[in-house]
């Protein structure tokens, strides 16, 4: 099992963190490698990426469902390989930073299963790092972004 947490400080209140991670639409374009995403219900959505994980690219479909909102600071999700066995389950966690910043962590978990499961585990430990960071970091940009643009600053 693959798992990686990252943390990025952003310079927006948790109540705007919240009000970004907690639309999954505002998050799924920002994940590596995205090409597509379909909301089905206000805590279900498909998603459709490229993964490029050495020698493994292809196309990954997943089902990510919102097990929990604890408003203001924390979403967790549940993943689901639809054309890949793989589950997983990651968050977003708002907490307070230094300097009157604050933090935003990405946490992803990811288990493959199967026949290949060995090494598309390998592989997840050595490239779940980079996925996670990327999201987070891709996340805290653009949620920074969205409030400047709608607080005027």
């Amino acid at each position: 099992m693959a798992s990686c947490t990252h943390q990025a400080e952003v310079n927006v209140p948790i109540t705007a963190i919240w009000n970004f991670v907690s639309n999954i639409g505002n998050w799924a374009p920002l994940v590596p490698g995205y090409i597509t995403h379909e909301v089905l219900s206000e805590k279900e959505s498909t998603w459709s990426f490229k993964s490029d994980m050495g020698i493994i690219k292809k196309k990954i479909e997943l089902k990510v469902d919102i097990t929990s909102w604890q408003e203001p600071t924390k979403v967790t999700f549940q993943l689901t390989g639809l054309n890949e066995k793989f589950t997983g389950d990651g968050y977003f966690l708002a907490s307070k930073g230094r300097n009157n910043t604050n933090l935003m962590t990405g946490a992803l978990q990811i288990t493959a299963e199967g026949m290949m499961a060995k090494v598309a585990n390998s592989l997840l430990n050595t490239s779940l790092p980079e996925i996670t960071a990327e999201l987070t970091e891709a996340v805290a940009l653009k949620l920074e972004q969205n409030y400047k643009e709608h607080a005027g600053v």
